[in-house]
C-alpha cells in the first residue's frame, strides 16, 4: 500500500505534464489556464497546485524535457566526416523535437518575458544550437563540401537559429486554417535551403535531389 502511495504522485505529476502539454500545443499556453487543465484531468484545482503552484512551473517543467531531447543533438560535431544527408537528418530530429513542444515556440516572447529561468536557459540552449552550426560548417568547409567564410558561417548560424525558433509561428500564421494540416517538415526544408548557396557542385546537386524527392 505504501508503494502505491509513493507512485500515485508521480503518476499525476506526468499526467498534468501531458494533458499541459497537448493543451498548450492546441490553445497556446496564454490561453489555457490551471482550471482548465485541472477541469480536462477531471482532477480538483488542488490537486493540480499539490504538484505545480502555478502555470509558469509547469511551462518550465516541460521546457526542461524539451531542452533534454535536443541538447543531444548539439553535441560537438568535430572529427566527424558530415554531408548533406547527415545535415538533414540533423534538421529533421531536431524539428520533430520542436514540433512535439511547439507551444514553445508560438509564444516564445511571451513566455520568456514572464520568468526570467526560462529565459535563461532558452537563451543559453539558442547559443548552443548556434554554435553547433558553426561547428557544421566548419568541418564542411574543411573536407570541401561547402565553399563559404569564417563570416558568413557566423550569418548562416544566427539566421538557421533564428528561422528555427520562429518557425511555428509562422507556420500557424500561414496555414488557411487552424485545421489544414501542419507540415513540421517544411521547416527542415527551409532552413536546409540557407546552406544550398555554399555547398560545392556535388553537394549541391545532393541537395537538389533530396529537395525534389520532398516537395
Amino acid at each position: 500500500m505504501r508503494t502505491a502511495e509513493r507512485k500515485r504522485p508521480r503518476r499525476t505529476r506526468e499526467r498534468i505534464l501531458e494533458t499541459s502539454l497537448a493543451l498548450f500545443n492546441a490553445s497556446g499556453a496564454p490561453h489555457v489556464t490551471t482550471a482548465d487543465i485541472a477541469d480536462e484531468m477531471n482532477i480538483s484545482p488542488g490537486n493540480l497546485y499539490y504538484h505545480f503552484s502555478n502555470k509558469d512551473e509547469i511551462v518550465l517543467e516541460l521546457y526542461v524535457a524539451y531542452e533534454a531531447r535536443v541538447l543531444p543533438l548539439y553535441a560537438d560535431p568535430r572529427g566527424r566526416s558530415l554531408g548533406v544527408e547527415d545535415l538533414w537528418l540533423w534538421l529533421h530530429v531536431q524539428h520533430e523535437a520542436m514540433w512535439e513542444y511547439r507551444f514553445l515556440y508560438r509564444d516564445l516572447t511571451e513566455l520568456t518575458s514572464r520568468d526570467r529561468r526560462l529565459r535563461t536557459r532558452v537563451a543559453a540552449l539558442i547559443r548552443k544550437g548556434a554554435t553547433t552550426v558553426v561547428e557544421w560548417c566548419r568541418e564542411m568547409a574543411e573536407t570541401g563540401t561547402m565553399r563559404i567564410s569564417a563570416r558568413e558561417i557566423e550569418a548562416l548560424a544566427d539566421n538557421v537559429m533564428l528561422i528555427a525558433a520562429y518557425w511555428p509561428a509562422y507556420d500557424r500564421n500561414r496555414r488557411a486554417t487552424l485545421d489544414d494540416a501542419p507540415d513540421p517538415g517544411r521547416a527542415a526544408y527551409q532552413v536546409l535551403s540557407l546552406f544550398g548557396p555554399y555547398f560545392a557542385d556535388e553537394a549541391r546537386t545532393h541537395l537538389d535531389r533530396l529537395s525534389a524527392a520532398y516537395l
